[in-house]
């Protein structure tokens, strides 16, 4: 693994940590019964940290196959139409 992937995978997991905390407080709110603004609130921004945390792994994987598609790994295969519908997926 290069210090590249390691940064990127650093910063994935970082993402996905902080959603998990977001996701952790939307329940206690929704438990607790408080206002919607502050449930939705707190929902958007658990959304939008998976969602990144989304297109930085879908763009490291398309980074990595276009530096080198020999090492490129289990994303060696995948054509620009797959790397297409990952980001419609986030969309």
């Amino acid at each position: 693994m290069t210090s590249d992937e390691s940064d990127t995978r650093r910063r994935v997991l970082n993402r996905l940590k902080r959603a998990q905390g977001q996701l952790v407080a939307v329940i206690a709110a929704v438990e607790q019964g408080k206002p919607c603004r502050e449930v939705v609130t707190q929902l958007a921004a658990t959304s939008k940290a998976l969602d990144r945390a989304g297109v930085a792994i879908i763009s490291n994987a398309m980074q990595e196959r276009l530096a080198d598609p020999e090492t490129a790994g289990a994303d060696a295969n995948m054509t620009p139409g797959e790397f297409e519908k990952l980001f419609m997926m986030l969309a």
